[in-house]
């Protein structure tokens, strides 16, 4: 029993599901890829998070904190990179998992992908009500109080919950609801319009840098790192840095897990690889250019944000617009929100896109039951059921969870993939050392393992509550798999039929 755990999806019935009728259109080249790993990079972490990193973890360090992340985001690119063309089918880590590590880890880092998605999704639902938030009182509109945020919110300086006498974020429900139906009823997705989105959140970003650039001041940015650089702990222990009184880590390195999550959306880039013209070269190449694109674009951000205004005095809802706002540019504010607001709904379209298609992956291959989760629309052709859940999960999580713990418990999940796409690089390296790779991560197992020891770095640099988060939903998720998806798996119908063959086989005569 315990071998069935690690049974592995072959490698060539993964290139089996490449062909036929069943294969997406490749359409996408090596510019509509990139546009499409900016569109999904750019949104909450930079128009939000960056409020969040800079006011509690950071100050002005969270320059070098962007630089930590990115650098870390590119060694697992480069493993992401090589699966994405060796093997460019749909199911990005959960398939790479299934062919490299076995079943149970394949159903650890699907669930796993369900907590990132899901909540990210949350996330950027709240960013954007924010920004709906700040745009609409342009206009001298406003949300009634108790509709404008998250019943409770966590505070880092005294370590504690405390009520913000609202009862929930409204707009976020409204805002996920209309994604929903659209993705219910289907949405035609092109290129071209989402190169559109891209260019409008590249003008506002780039506004930014070249107008607030005029208001930096640079006494803002001493003390340069007011927490330190460290903010690495184990378990909640502080190995290196400081903390806050609430015993969460404080630096450099906090803060870089926390922003973390401005750089989640290159991964995806993976699942597109059926639809790319040329995976083996145009994937890769999308995939860091996007990450180098990204990475300057935010490092100039952070630098004009914490220029501008003080890091004790950064708005971490809607930290941009505000930054214009308190240098006396209303005007700016305006543009800013509009622009963000744009963007952001992009990035949620994306992430709520995301979520079913993991459900309908391991749903057809037998770990989820899919008569609900691989359920497609007779009219619409959408999974529309499990589409309709993640609308729920993400309207509640949305309007009730603050930003504070919906970051981290982000971070947290998507830092896992990445280790486990890069110890599958390192393993299929050694069991499929024939197998053709148009794309190889240079200089392995060196950056496989940096990689690896980067996000575990990042990942102890989150508070404990993340840990004890993450854990008790991976052991919900290890449950079901026992108790159901380990005996569905078509994997294990596969054997059991296998095995029923081999019984009823005759013995040969003598």
């Amino acid at each position: 029993m315990i071998k069935d755990f690690f049974a592995k999806k072959p490698l060539k019935l993964l290139l089996e599901e490449m062909e036929g009728e069943n294969r997406l259109k490749r359409a996408l080249g090596p510019i509509g890829l990139t546009a499409l790993g900016i569109g999904a990079i750019i949104g909450t972490g930079i128009f939000v998070l960056t409020g969040v990193a800079a006011h509690d973890k950071a100050g002005p360090a969270l320059i070098v904190s962007f630089v930590v992340s990115g650098i870390t985001c590119v060694f697992a690119a480069l493993c992401y990179a090589e699966f994405a063309a060796m093997v460019p089918v749909t199911g990005s880590a959960y398939t790479y998992a299934y062919a490299t590590l076995g079943e149970l880890f394949a159903w650890i880092i699907g669930w796993d992908l369900i907590l990132e998605y899901t909540v990210a999704a949350a996330t950027v639902a709240h960013g954007w009500s924010h920004y709906f938030q700040d745009l609409i009182s342009s206009f001298g509109l406003h949300i009634p109080y108790i509709l404008r945020d998250a019943p409770f919110d966590f505070n880092p300086a005294t370590g504690h919950l405390f009520a913000t006498g609202t009862v929930m974020d409204f707009p976020a429900i409204v805002i996920a609801a209309v994604m929903t139906y659209i993705l219910v009823v289907g949405i035609e997705e092109s290129a071209t319009v989402n190169a559109v989105i891209v260019a409008i959140k590249l003008v506002i970003v780039l506004f930014v840098i070249a107008v607030g650039a005029f208001y930096v001041h640079p006494q803002n940015w001493h003390p340069f790192a007011p927490f330190g650089y460290g903010g690495l702990s184990f378990f909640g222990k502080t190995i290196y840095g400081k903390t806050s009184p609430g015993g969460d880590p404080l630096g450099m390195l906090a803060g870089a897990a926390v922003i973390f999550f401005a750089y989640i959306g290159f991964d995806s880039l993976s699942a597109y690889s059926e639809e790319a013209k040329n995976p083996q070269k145009d994937v890769p190449i999308s995939i860091i250019a996007s990450l180098i694109i990204c990475t300057v674009l935010y490092i100039a951000v952070t630098a004009v944000i914490t220029g501008m205004v003080p890091y004790n005095k950064i708005n971490i809802d809607a930290p941009i617009s505000h930054a214009f706002l308190q240098v006396g540019l209303p005007w700016a504010q305006f543009l800013v929100s509009f622009g963000a607001l744009a963007g952001i709904t992009s990035v949620l379209l994306v992430m709520m896109l995301s979520q079913p298609r993991i459900f309908l992956a391991m749903a057809r291959d037998g770990l989820m039951p899919p008569k609900f989760f691989a359920a497609i629309h007779e009219r619409f052709k959408t999974p529309w059921k499990s589409t309709i859940l993640t609308g729920i999960v993400v309207a509640l999580l949305g309007a009730f969870i603050p930003l504070r713990i919906l970051a981290e418990l982000v971070n947290i999940g998507t830092l896992l993939a990445f280790v486990m796409v890069c110890a599958a690089v390192l393993i299929m390296r050694k069991t499929n050392p024939e197998a053709e790779r148009p794309f190889r991560c240079p200089m392995v197992p060196l950056f496989p393992i940096l990689g690896i020891a980067l996000c575990l770095l990042l990942m102890f640099s989150l508070p404990v509550e993340n840990w004890i988060r993450l854990i008790v939903w991976l052991i919900i998720g290890l449950v079901i798999y026992l108790f159901y998806g380990r005996h569905h798996s078509v994997m294990a119908q596969h054997r059991r039929k296998l095995a029923l063959h081999q019984e009823e086989k005759p013995e040969p005569v003598a």
